[in-house]
């Protein structure tokens, strides 16, 4: 099995590689897979010493401008470091029905204060006898995703 190295593989077109033995797709595949944990460790590693690095200076500038969260900026050295610490909002969804509920019950619209979606598990839709499907279907639509083929080799 000839060996075919990662800026190989990018430069060759993928007609070619889909000709390959099946074999050598598996290696090339499990070759991809090791250097994309090798990335992602060295950038998680490096995120760690950054947040170390500059946590504390950018928890200082966001308090000098009264925020707890968002974007601040400072140089170090000749680099521009943006810091950026995003909200992460969670909402309690029973208190938020329970609330629009009142809202609704006192004559207004729930929708001028609220965003409401609806969603079915695809699983509980599938337990449902036909007479319930037949009247959420129109309501549903099916989109695909991305295709994806796990390779493994078979013992001999």
């Amino acid at each position: 099995m000839n060996r075919i190295s990662p800026d190989e593989v990018l430069t060759t077109p993928a007609g070619e590689l889909a000709a390959l033995a099946s074999e050598s797709l598996f290696q090339l595949k499990n070759d991809a897979a090791d250097l994309l944990a090798a990335a992602k460790a060295i950038v998680e590693h490096v995120d760690r010493a950054l947040d170390l690095k500059y946590a504390d200076r950018a928890h200082q500038l966001r308090l000098a401008a009264g925020k707890d969260t968002g974007v601040v900026h400072f140089d170090d050295g000749h680099v521009r470091i943006t810091a950026n610490l995003p909200k992460k909002v969670d909402w309690d969804q029973k208190r938020l029905s329970e609330i629009t509920q009142r809202i609704a019950a006192n004559g207004d619209d729930p929708s001028e204060y609220v965003e409401i979606s609806y969603r079915i598990s695809e699983t509980k839709f599938n337990a449902w006898p036909e007479s319930l499907k037949s009247a959420f279907a129109p309501a549903r639509t099916l989109k695909t995703g991305k295709p994806g083929f796990r390779l493994a080799l078979l013992q001999e």
